[in-house]
């Protein structure tokens, strides 16, 4: 398995294209607009959550349509989280042709980076990753970080 080096990237006004518009899309742009990239989504049906979150953030685009071959050129970094594998699949092939880092949310075996689990306070921001292995676990972990720093707020 290979290892992945924590690094804390500068997200503001880097452009993230998501192909996908379901719950996990959903989750991770939510993170991203935290962190002030600029998304794109595309997807043939976007979650009302999407929908009603492109209304309340200028960062977010919303377009209503399949992939298109070729159509990367200048994104940062690109998601694939679609429900069609053979989609994923020539999405991570064109972003690894053009150089673009990717994120196949189906295959970790297709990541040039993943998801950490966040937890944000005050000027503290953690990541929690288990390398894509056993996502339960990091999320127990994040939540134990998360309820360890609130308590430490308090006192």
């Amino acid at each position: 398995m290979t290892r992945y080096f924590p690094l804390f990237i500068n997200m503001k006004d880097k452009q993230i294209l998501v192909f996908g518009g379901g719950r996990i899309a959903s989750r991770r742009v939510k993170a991203l607009l935290e962190f002030g990239a600029r998304v794109h989504v595309v997807a043939p049906q976007i979650t009302e959550e999407l929908k009603e979150l492109a209304v309340q953030q200028q960062g977010l685009r919303l377009s209503c349509r399949k992939y298109r071959p070729s159509e990367l050129e200048e994104e940062d970094f690109v998601l694939a989280a679609t429900d069609d594998e053979e989609v994923n699949t020539t999405i991570f092939r064109e972003c690894r042709h053009k150089g673009i880092p990717v994120n196949v949310a189906s295959d970790q075996e297709k990541c040039d980076f993943y998801f950490p689990g966040i937890v944000k306070q005050g000027e503290i921001t953690v990541g929690v990753t288990t390398g894509g292995s056993n996502h339960r676990k990091a999320a127990e972990v994040t939540e134990s970080i998360r309820r360890q720093l609130a308590k430490g707020e308090g006192a």
